[in-house]
């Protein structure tokens, strides 16, 4: 499956050259966050392919006007086909305003999702904007990463982990690709295609009443939410495939 990363930057190559070719062979867009709405609607709306985004910390104007027809996945789970995606979107807080969190704030907010994390067998993908602690991330307090990250790579170890926030054009030490333990680091500025590849990596097996307690906890906390939905849509999918 192929997947266009973009974050940061409108890319004019995409945007005011577009041409259908290039997203003959795409299956779907991944927004790492600080793109004009009007241009993800516009990839949109123009290739026919699903595009899914996190907020970056200039995406304030996201509240009121959201990219049109584009799914929000900050602080859930989307399911493409059969890959499971979890966005958290947001940089380091450096000032006041929204999409910015301490290093504690977002340690919660990977705490609250643990309940769904379990539910789905774990993520393939995590998408966020800021990049993780001491792995392409800057010294200054705004571009710092999120040792919350690297703690999840850790401890669900998803195939990939795509974030933005840290342009290319900082620094030549920052790489577009790299990994952290078993987890490909995707750099998104501007744009990047990739083709997915599972490390086939699992969490561990839940005893019954384990997995009692947590679909209970997670059918009453996620009951007609998207959430929901792509959960339903996703064991659809693995039961046929079986």
């Amino acid at each position: 499956m192929k997947i266009l990363v973009v974050a940061d930057e409108e890319s004019t190559y995409l945007w005011d050259y577009y041409d259908e070719k290039l997203f003959k062979d795409i299956d779907l867009i991944i927004s790492a966050g600080d793109l004009k709405a009007k241009y993800l609607s516009f990839l949109t709306t123009l290739s026919g392919i699903p595009v899914c985004y996190v907020p970056g910390n200039h995406d304030y104007r996201y509240e009121s006007q959201p990219p049109y027809g584009c799914d929000n996945i900050d602080d859930q789970i989307y399911v493409h086909k059969n890959i499971r995606i979890l966005g958290l979107g947001g940089s380091y807080r450096y000032k006041q305003g929204p999409y910015q969190y301490s290093e504690k704030e977002m340690q919660r907010r990977i705490r609250r999702l643990k309940n769904m994390i379990r539910q789905f067998g774990g993520v393939d993908i995590l998408v966020t904007h800021a990049p993780a602690l001491g792995h392409g991330d800057g010294d200054d307090l705004c571009h710092r990463g999120f040792d919350a990250f690297n703690k999840f790579i850790y401890t669900y170890s998803p195939s990939y982990f795509i974030h933005g926030h840290q342009h290319l054009t900082y620094s030549r030490s920052i790489k577009r690709v790299s990994k952290i333990d078993n987890t490909n680091v995707i750099n998104g500025y501007n744009y990047y295609l990739f083709e997915y590849e599972t490390n086939n990596k699992q969490l561990n097996e839940m005893n019954f009443f384990q997995k009692l307690l947590n679909s209970l906890v997670f059918y009453f906390k996620y009951f007609k939410t998207p959430v929901m939905k792509n959960y339903r849509a996703y064991k659809k999918y693995l039961k046929k495939n079986q």
